[in-house]
């Protein structure tokens, strides 16, 4: 398997055709910092998969073998029409593997790239979807810790009232909210810094509101165009997650309405205990103040997830969101 060592040496075409396990690669589909991911043929089903590949000298790592394992155990264990399913996850020559859905779409950074930010029912609808796959996670004592547009995917929806349907990807950084040991370094967190909550970059325990900050961040740059926090380099921004308070909204956005900008300031509280309870309880408290103005009567209490989702008014898009 020497060859494998170039997946992560600027030369992926040299796989494409080969067979990992009982999957023909066909095309990549994206890379990480560990990983790298390809349309795939699994031979034995005939049926495209979106297939995950560590890199074989990280494969060697203990630490990124446990890290890899507790993902596809976490993965397969939830069933959410939300969560993108696993369908097998092994080790051949050295290498290990994943196997998901394909996901046929884009994600929500191409969607931004492409389209700037979105109008605010547009943003709820979308939202809604990744707060339900977030509040699932929760349930299993799961916490996703990497919320981003890149691993949120958009795939084509329904009909005109439902016109996307939105899959929450990529728990490889996904942790047991209740057993975080032996996962991650001494003052190491795990995480993308746009997103990335107070309690991460500290270094302290973590729970469903992490997930909630994470989203809040993505939600916020999905209305206005730019995440929270904007600083020169990383240090400041850590910084800025952990002890400035964020800017309203509605100074990148003006016409947004006064309490979408208390929403906000709820869910990017620097204290999880500031925050809402949950990703759902978030997303309906935004949904009530970009449609009435007023946060009066809302309460942390988590509300019907079929009312969250299918309630949402369903705007036209402007022009095709979807790319193969």
């Amino acid at each position: 398997m020497a060859r494998q060592t170039s997946l992560f040496s600027g030369r992926p075409s040299e796989l494409i055709g080969r067979q990992v396990a009982g999957y023909r690669i066909e095309s990549e589909v994206g890379r990480g910092g560990m990983a790298v991911v390809f349309r795939a043929r699994d031979l034995r089903l005939d049926r495209t998969v979106a297939l995950k590949l560590l890199a074989p000298e990280l494969a060697r790592n203990d630490t990124f073998r446990k890290r890899f394992t507790h993902e596809s155990q976490v993965a397969a264990a939830i069933d959410h029409p939300h969560i993108v399913p696993v369908f097998e996850a092994g080790e051949t020559d050295g290498v290990l593997y994943i196997a998901m859905r394909y996901v046929s779409g884009s994600d929500l950074r191409h969607l931004l790239d492409v389209r700037g930010p979105l109008p605010p029912q547009d943003t709820v609808r979308i939202a809604a979807q990744v707060a339900s796959a977030l509040d699932a996670a929760h349930e299993h004592g799961l916490v996703h810790r990497d919320v981003k547009p890149g691993n949120i995917l958009v795939a084509e929806g329904t009909d005109s009232d439902h016109p996307e349907h939105v899959y929450l990807t990529d728990f490889g950084l996904t942790k047991k909210s209740l057993s975080l040991t032996g996962f991650t370094s001494v003052g190491q967190f795990v995480g993308t810094l746009d997103y990335v909550s107070p309690e991460q970059i500290s270094g302290r325990p973590v729970d469903g509101r992490c997930d909630v900050y994470g989203l809040s961040c993505v939600v916020y740059e999905t209305l206005t165009g730019r995440p929270p926090f904007q600083r020169d380099d990383d240090m400041a921004l850590l910084w800025a997650h952990q002890y400035d308070e964020p800017p309203p909204p509605s100074e990148a956005l003006p016409g947004l309405l006064p309490a979408v900008d208390r929403v906000f300031a709820k869910a990017l509280a620097k204290s999880p205990d500031d925050r809402y309870e949950t990703c759902l309880a978030f997303v309906a408290a935004l949904r009530t103040a970009t449609t009435t103005g007023s946060t009066d009567s809302l309460t942390d209490a988590v509300p019907d997830r079929t009312e969250v989702v299918e309630a949402l008014p369903p705007p036209p898009w402007a022009q095709p969101v979807f790319r193969a």
